[in-house]
């Protein structure tokens, strides 16, 4: 018995996909990847600017200031960050031969990020719950007058807050360091509530149904749910902890709660006779965003994708 096979039928978008095919190359595609290109580079020139300097030796900079490359090739800037360099190489580079408790520094940063972040997304998430799955009078109202709060400027609470935590006798200790950024914040609960609204209420009913609390169904349902945007925030606030410096330089005192941020300004104050040393600053301000650029090229396309997600609720 013959066998006929029928014609293999092509859709219509795969045709078109066929045929449209890559656009072709024209003046203005080839202006805006010129524009693209020059805006970029102008962009990352300061960055490698900073890299620059920082492998250059302080005394040389000055010698050769428009040079494109490192100027008299060295490491010890980062050495006399680190705490590797004597006082003798430390001056004979340029430095000021004082000494930088580095390690310190970092430790203060990371425990003031990691802790303000953990508390103002677990309160953030809390209050975001509460605007966006319960039902309560006067809700939309409080959360109006709560969002507010982001036309304030900060430097408007800086100084109140400042006067209750010397009057609590909390200057110059990591609760005092940490309290205002503890709890929520009217961007972090708008953040996490667009993410809420989305999430299907059937899921919660039935919950309800099978005799969950308000608690487990917001810690067993709501937060597994919303485990990525609440990455995202978490990522977005420790890098607005790691870089704050107001609040940090008012209340931390001491060596004990300084911030790195703090201590690269001390470390900036202490300008040699040859004038700033400026490539052991820039190779301190590199080795302190360094953690930052690693945590946003692991997180990146994450925080791009939920900041645009959230902006088009």
């Amino acid at each position: 018995m013959a066998t006929t096979i029928a014609p293999t039928s092509i859709a219509p978008e795969q045709t078109a996909s066929g045929t449209r095919g890559r656009k072709p190359l024209n003046a203005g595609r080839v202006a805006a990847w010129a524009a693209m290109i020059i805006i970029i580079l102008i962009t990352l020139f300061p960055f490698y600017w900073m890299l620059r300097t920082s492998f250059s030796t302080s005394k040389a900079l000055f010698l050769e200031p428009g040079k494109l490359g490192p100027v008299d090739f060295t490491l010890g800037a980062y050495k006399r960050v680190l705490g590797l360099a004597t006082t003798a190489e430390a001056q004979a580079e340029g430095g000021s031969g004082a000494s930088v408790d580095f390690f310190l520094y970092l430790r203060n940063s990371t425990i003031f990020a990691v802790v303000a972040t953990a508390g103002q997304v677990f309160f953030s998430a809390l209050a975001a719950y509460a605007f966006a799955r319960l039902r309560w009078p006067g809700r939309d109202i409080v959360f109006f007058a709560f969002l507010t709060a982001l036309m304030v400027p900060p430097i408007f609470t800086a100084l109140p807050n400042f006067i209750l935590i010397k009057n609590l006798g909390l200057l110059g200790t990591f609760p005092g360091l940490i309290a205002p950024y503890f709890f929520m914040t009217p961007f972090a609960v708008f953040f996490l509530r667009q993410f809420f609204l989305g999430i299907n209420r059937e899921v919660e009913e039935a919950a309800k149904l099978d005799g969950a609390g308000l608690w487990m169904v917001f810690f067993r349902i709501i937060l597994p749910m919303s485990w990525a945007p609440i990455t995202t925030l978490a990522i977005l606030t420790l890098i607005n902890m790691w870089n704050e410096y107001l609040w940090p330089l008012l209340v931390g005192t001491n060596d004990s709660t300084r911030v790195l941020n703090v201590a690269l300004g001390v470390f900036r104050s202490q300008t040699p006779q040859t004038g700033p040393d400026w490539a052991g600053l820039m190779a301190a301000v590199l080795i302190a965003a360094l953690p930052l650029l690693i945590v946003f090229m692991f997180f990146a396309k994450r925080i791009v994708n939920s900041i645009g997600f959230s902006g088009s609720k």
